[in-house]
């Protein structure tokens, strides 16, 4: 496949670029560095828009950040410990924490929105709160026994925050609100980058040369994703958890399908190490950080759709999906309702014990097989014809009583007594449901036979269960 170029390049920091963000409007990116500054920028033409945006009187380059889940605030961490939040509408600085005592290399929101959890260079986790602007009690600091945090993340129900070190300290899961350990994943490796699926039933790690995907049932390993030769310093997921962006030290970006947990097309080639990348909000577009001090924009949608795989972009609408199934559903009245499949009555199954003390014998014929409860004529005949009284002193079941509509449970456990079946509109993720006419109430039969003789009682018993001569074949 023909390599891939950048859609736009936003050029005009003075050092590296180091972080990236997408605005909901989908028009627009924030980029910041190590010159200190963030500046926007237009997607449609490349140019910076306004001037750069500065804390007064502060010249400390800004490591990470991240926007806030409703897109209007900011968080970025600086590499003199301190954590600020930008107000994105006034594009200044409205809320700063200290109490790192290094790089903060690592933000994270809550999904409310109401809190920050930072990660710094001096191993400790801190936890912050939006709305009253300070430090949350118990949880500053949370010493994580990292040499160095490099990787900070809230779980997507807020309850865990996981983090990740340097020098084979693994990955540790904390409580949220009491800054407790509650597990941890043992590693001989670097954690650089994390990332959780948004139904928190995995967690994804960027290592060097690998990313590792757990299960957090068991907090196992369950894949290996090998491409990057070089740490993976970020890890973004599409909204879908289909689609994942890493980037490396390798000076690539590349992109997974997390169905199949393949790479999907071309690396995308930048000149020096990329520290960051952001996905617009339909995934069309990702933006990538670079230490060259540019950010770059690439077209995903045409990288999907010369590999076949646009449906990677797809978002499900649960409700828009309800909405026209019921839309398309046509009830059924009078006598195209569906009715239930045939239950076999009561009054027609062999009492429990009925073949006591009765001997089986093999197959008379090789070819030929019999259920694994029919009974020798030969041996206890007038055992069976005893206990033929016992067949019509069954209660008869109530045919009145409500029947709801069931899926067919497959093939009949009794093909002798087959009901004509009809195909009704699919309801449930394209599987037909099948339903059957109601059978002839019981009494009717229980009628039958009262009326009849002797004799054909016996031979109607003596039909229901003999061997079965269905051929293997």
């Amino acid at each position: 496949m023909s390599a891939v170029t950048p859609r736009k390049t936003m050029r005009g920091h003075t050092s590296y670029v180091s972080g990236v963000a997408h605005l909901p409007c989908g028009k627009r990116i924030i980029t910041c560095s190590f010159d200190g500054s963030l500046r926007l920028w237009d997607l449609e033409s490349g140019a910076q828009v306004g001037g750069e945006w500065r804390d007064e009187g502060d010249e400390a380059g800004v490591w990470v950040m991240a926007l806030s889940p409703n897109g209007k605030t900011l968080v970025g961490g600086s590499i003199d410990g301190t954590v600020r939040l930008w107000d994105v509408e006034m594009r200044k600085v409205v809320l700063k924490w200290e109490g790192h005592s290094g790089f903060v290399m690592s933000v994270c929101w809550s999904p409310n929105g109401e809190r920050v959890v930072s990660g710094s260079y001096d191993g400790t986790a801190r936890v912050w709160d939006v709305k009253n602007g300070k430090p949350v009690q118990g949880l500053n600091p949370i010493k994580t026994e990292h040499e160095y945090v490099l990787a900070v993340s809230y779980s997507p129900e807020a309850k865990m925050i996981a983090t990740g070190g340097y020098n084979k300290s693994g990955i540790k899961i904390w409580g949220a609100k009491t800054g407790k350990r509650l597990t941890k994943i043992e590693l001989d490796w670097s954690v650089w980058s994390l990332a959780w699926t948004s139904d928190e039933k995995k967690l994804i790690a960027g290592s060097i040369g690998s990313i590792r995907i757990f299960g957090t049932a068991t907090w196992q390993q369950i894949v290996v994703l090998e491409g990057h030769t070089e740490p993976v310093g970020s890890l973004t997921l599409f909204q879908n958890d289909c689609l994942l962006a890493s980037t490396s030290w390798d000076k690539t970006a590349r992109l997974w399908n997390l169905n199949t947990n393949l790479q999907v097309g071309p690396l995308l080639q930048h000149e020096q190490r990329v520290d960051c990348a952001a996905f617009s909000a339909d995934g069309k577009l990702l933006s990538t950080a670079c230490h060259d001090g540019n950010a770059y924009v690439w077209d995903i949608q045409a990288v999907l759709k010369t590999t076949g795989l646009e449906g990677l972009l797809s978002i499900p609408d649960a409700q828009n999906s309800q909405a026209e199934l019921k839309k398309n559903l046509k009830p059924l009245s009078g006598a195209n309702a569906p009715r239930p499949p045939p239950i076999l009555p009561t009054s027609h199954r062999v009492p429990q014990g009925f073949f006591d003390g009765v001997q089986n014998c093999d197959p008379p014929f090789p070819r030929r097989r019999r259920r694994s409860f029919a009974p020798s004529w030969g041996s206890r005949p007038h055992a069976l014809l005893a206990r033929i009284p016992q067949l019509f002193r069954r209660s008869q079941p109530n045919v009145d009583e409500p029947t709801e509509l069931q899926q067919s449970p497959g093939p009949s456990t009794f093909p002798r007594h087959r009901h004509p079946v009809v195909e009704v509109p699919a309801l449930d993720d394209k599987k037909a449901l099948y339903v059957a006419w109601r059978p002839k109430p019981t009494t009717h039969n229980a009628e039958r036979i009262k009326n009849s003789k002797w004799w054909a009682r016996v031979v109607l018993f003596i039909c229901c269960v003999s061997p079965s001569t269905e051929s293997d074949h």
